[in-house]
């Protein structure tokens, strides 16, 4: 399985890290910024709780848990379209016309899933509004999704003991018991006063949010829950999470539309022995 949607943060190149650092033994499976969902996808864990704040994103987990063929079908039918600007910019204009609606069912997953494709660089930003405004990539890329992925992901979603959930991070994780695992992949501290991209929801992330997830992070270490979290190698990195184990790696950020600047080092953040 691999993931449906570009993402920025996606963990695709620290997987074999990931992989390697997680525990051994553990009763559920706990990601709280779920995002494309790359490390879920590798790991295949028998239960888990998954969630994000954006409500389109997770429509597409329930959509396909439900019913990945009618995801399917909606998104071939958008892919019968000449794909040049004029079609992407309608294309994106229904699709805020049912994030305006709330109207979070299978179309509304299949438009996400081809704006993603289609979209400048695979980015996913909202305005103040909630209303997706990136641009059209200025290419026709072809067929818009792996048929038999989103049915893997869809058989799996159904399958296992997954439940899906959109609220705050902190609000998910009040179930999570000692013998549970956690990975945070949360939107990314800064590099520079302009380098992160936390637009996924109207409402961003802030220092604020940081702090309070390093509190999070340290309470549930303190009550023998396995933690891990990755991030920008950044010294704020460093001072929140002071007393654990924390590894650098490079990576290279393929969302950042500056080729220059796609390169970079992340950490992960571990309390356990590995």
């Amino acid at each position: 399985m691999e993931p449906f949607v570009k993402w920025a943060g996606g963990k695709r190149q620290l997987l074999d890290r990931i992989w390697e650092r997680t525990p051994n033994k553990f009763d559920t499976y706990y990601e709280p910024f779920i995002g494309g969902g790359a490390v879920l996808f590798r790991l295949k864990p028998a239960k888990a709780v998954i969630n994000d704040t954006n409500e389109q994103l997770i429509n597409i987990y329930r959509q396909l848990k439900a019913d990945p063929r009618a995801v399917i079908r909606a998104v071939n039918s958008l892919d019968r379209g000449p794909c040049d600007k004029e079609y992407y910019l309608k294309r994106r204009e229904e699709y805020n016309e049912k994030i305006q609606n709330k109207e979070l069912d299978a179309e509304c997953a299949a438009y996400m899933i081809w704006i993603n494709k289609h979209c400048f660089n695979g980015l996913y930003r909202v305005n103040n509004k909630g209303l997706f405004n990136v641009p059209y990539n200025n290419k026709q890329l072809g067929k818009s999704i792996d048929e038999a992925n989103l049915m893997s992901i869809g058989y799996y979603l159904q399958e296992a003991d997954v439940q899906i959930h959109c609220m705050d991070f902190e609000e998910v994780c009040k179930g999570i018991g000692k013998n549970d695992f956690v990975y945070f992949d949360s939107p990314y501290i800064p590099v520079s006063e302009t380098a992160s991209f936390t637009d996924y929801t109207k409402d961003g992330f802030t220092y604020d949010d940081h702090v309070r997830l390093s509190k999070l992070y340290k309470n549930l270490a303190d009550n023998g829950v396995k933690c891990m979290l990755s991030n920008h190698d950044v010294d704020l990195v460093y001072e929140l999470y002071d007393g654990f184990k924390i590894e650098s790696t490079d990576v290279k950020r393929n969302i950042n539309s500056n080729a220059k600047k796609r390169t970079g080092k992340e950490v992960i953040i571990t309390n356990y022995e590995i």
